[in-house]
Order: C-alpha cells, then sequence, then structure tokens
C-alpha cells in the first residue's frame, strides 16, 4: 500500500488534518501515540528514560512527566539526540507493526510523523505530505494551547527541522497558514485524498 507521511512543525496543525483523513475512512497511525504506548507505565522502556534521564520524572502513578521531559530536551541537542535513540527504534517497529496488521486491500495509510525528517525516516514512507504555516504562527499556537512563554516556545520551534528543509522535502504541502477555515482545509485534504487512492489504483 502507499505510504504518506504526514509531518509539519510543532504547532503547524498535523492533528487537525489526520483527523479529517480519518473521517475519510484513512487509516491513520500517530507515531506520537505510539511514543505514548512505549513509553506507558510497566513498559521497559519507561525504566531506561528514567534511568537515562532521571527519576524525577516519574509522577506519582508511574507515569513519565512528559511535560518535564520535554522541557529537559528540546534546549539541548545532545539529551534530545540520547532520548530519540532510546525511543525511535521502539516507535519505527510498533509502527511497522500497525501497518502490518492493516487489510491487504488499503489503498494507503497516513503516517503521522512529526520527526520525519530529524529521524532520518524518508525511506519509510512513499510520499511526504507536509503542513505548514510561518513560524510566527506556530509560536502563537503553541503559546496558546500550552501557555508557555514566547522564548520557551521559539526554542521549541527552533529545535526542529527548518521549514525551508520541510519544504524541500515535501511532495505535497497543505497551506495551514491561512484564516480561510476549517471548510477549506476540508476541501484540501480531501483533494489530497483523491490523489492518493488515483496513485494506488
Amino acid at each position: 500500500m502507499l505510504r504518506v507521511g504526514l509531518t509539519g512543525g510543532i504547532g503547524s496543525g498535523k492533528s487537525s488534518v489526520a483527523s479529517i483523513f480519518a473521517d475519510l475512512g484513512v487509516p491513520v497511525i500517530d507515531t506520537d501515540q505510539l511514543a505514548r504506548d512505549v513509553l506507558a507505565p510497566g513498559q521497559p522502556l519507561l525504566e531506561e528514560v528514567f534511568r537515562a534521564f532521571g527519576h524525577d520524572l516519574r509522577r506519582s502513578d508511574g507515569s513519565l512527566d512528559r511535560a518535564a521531559l520535554r522541557d529537559l530536551v528540546f534546549g539541548d541537542p545532545a539529551l534530545r539526540a540520547r532520548l530519540e535513540s532510546i525511543t525511535h527504534p521502539a516507535i519505527g517497529q510498533a509502527m511497522e507493526d500497525r501497518i502490518a496488521d492493516l487489510p491487504t486491500d488499503t489503498g494507503y495509510v497516513l503516517l503521522v510523523i512529526p520527526l520525519l525528517l530529524e529521524a532520518g525516516w524518508r525511506d519509510r514512507v512513499d510520499r511526504i505530505l507536509l503542513v505548514d504555516c510561518p513560524e510566527p504562527m506556530q509560536v502563537q499556537r503553541i503559546i496558546a494551547r500550552d501557555g508557555i512563554d514566547p522564548e520557551n516556545a521559539w526554542t521549541m520551534v527552533r529545535s526542529q527541522a527548518s521549514r525551508v528543509a520541510r519544504l524541500k522535502a515535501a511532495d505535497d504541502v497543505i497551506d495551514n497558514g491561512s484564516s480561510s477555515g476549517p471548510g477549506s482545509l476540508v476541501h484540501r485534504v480531501r483533494a489530497l485524498d483523491r490523489l492518493y487512492r488515483g496513485i494506488h489504483s
């Protein structure tokens, strides 16, 4: 089946786009959810993260304090690389397992991979779909969503691949930086859905 990798910077609107594809009956596999699964309480990988980054990241219920971990690694490339070396292989394997479980007549699958370029996972997808918006808009959305200060929001944006690099790598782009509303977003997703189904057929 055709593998479409959905990517984009933090705050670009990937979740909204993925939801529209799901509403159209497209199988959606979200690597952020897979990351939560492999780091769930009781999973061996979670204990490895605690050993590497500190047991103070363990909440009272045994779960990972994801916000604290994010704050720890986003501003430190070396720590972030260490975390990714622990988690990415397990996330990648979980993604492949989910794909293998899909019906054989599935036309295409949408793989939501925020760090597709950073992880070097281009060879795992057939096409790259980028959800794009200007970086100041990303920052505004992060602040509104997470309630953090602008400096931290900019640090998060700049820790990822640049907008230029993502645009250069993309096969298809959804501009989510306009104020044209959700109706326009649905229209663009429907057009891409027809394209992908046509490629598969």
